[in-house]
């Protein structure tokens, strides 16, 4: 016992990843980035399950992948194309969408995203599953003639974060190495079935470069301005486009007053009914002389 009115101290030992440890947590045992670097080669052979991919994890492992022969990667989720937002970061809506972006980022981003394209369009097949919520597991198989081939699995996705490529803010995650060449060459036989399995999985390469082209390439001031006004008036073409439907129905359109309206009128009667349904009520205040009477 120490004595009365001393203060002990206790020292906590942090658990550290030994020589031999097979677990990868970007924490405590290492990061499974600084596991694949030393196995990504000249004319590796690469096999990549993962739910997202970012143009970043690119940039950095840039000066390994650039190296490996080939790679095939496949997504675990199947919404990557529908919903793309180069300003969000590894939601399941945007999966190659680039970790937090800033405007002072946006020349880095079009450069990483340019050479992003050209290795994938040189080296990469990309694949997705049919199913949402389908595939859950992440993996890397890499292959390099006249070595053993090496395999991680667990939660890690493609993306700085997820392989602790990042300074500060990695994921904490749980991967597991395959130390022994039977699992190895039986994760590399799972993969493989399940990437030619036509019923599983679809191939989206073009969807991706299709993808990339449009973060990368540079927009006309004219297109940048329609498409501004598209987005503004897109839930008024849509309700517009549903109130002809709906008036197609009855016999509003034949009547004489009707015929009578310009077409900018029309559009206004249609704009009035869709706020009054909405609303239980509409001002129209056009300016003088436009026929509001």
């Amino acid at each position: 016992m120490p004595p009365r009115g001393k203060k002990t101290w206790s020292l906590k030992i942090m658990p550290t990843a030994s020589a031999n440890s097979g677990i990868r947590d970007n924490n405590y045992c290492g990061s499974v980035g600084d596991f694949l670097k030393p196995h990504i080669r000249d004319g590796s052979q690469m096999s990549v399950v993962s739910a997202y991919f970012t143009i970043y994890v690119y940039e950095k492992l840039k000066d390994w992948l650039d190296r490996i022969g080939h790679m095939d990667f496949l997504f675990g989720e199947p919404s990557f194309v529908k919903s793309l937002d180069p300003t969000k970061t590894e939601t399941k809506a945007s999966i190659i969408a680039p970790e937090g972006l800033k405007l002072s980022s946006t020349l880095l981003q079009k450069r990483v995203a340019r050479e992003c394209a050209d290795w994938i369009r040189q080296k990469v097949d990309i694949k997705t599953v049919c199913q949402t919520g389908f595939l859950h597991g992440k993996l890397y198989h890499i292959a390099n003639d006249g070595a053993e081939a090496v395999a991680i699995l667990g939660s890690s996705n493609f993306t700085p974060r997820g392989l602790g490529l990042q300074d500060a803010g990695s994921n904490i995650e749980l991967n597991l190495i395959a130390s022994d060449p039977a699992d190895r060459d039986q994760l590399k036989a799972w993969f493989d079935r399940l990437w030619a399995d036509p019923t599983l999985v679809r191939d989206v390469k073009t969807d991706v470069l299709q993808y990339l082209a449009q973060v990368y390439q540079n927009h006309s001031p004219e297109f940048i301005y329609y498409k501004t006004l598209f987005h503004i008036f897109e839930k008024f073409l849509i309700d517009a486009r549903k109130t002809d439907a709906d008036l197609g129905a009855t016999t509003l359109f034949d009547t004489e007053i009707w015929k009578a309206l310009f077409d900018f009128q029309k559009d206004g009667v249609k704009g009035m009914i869709n706020k009054i349904l909405a609303h239980n009520g509409c001002i129209l205040a056009d300016s003088v002389g436009l026929g509001k009477t």
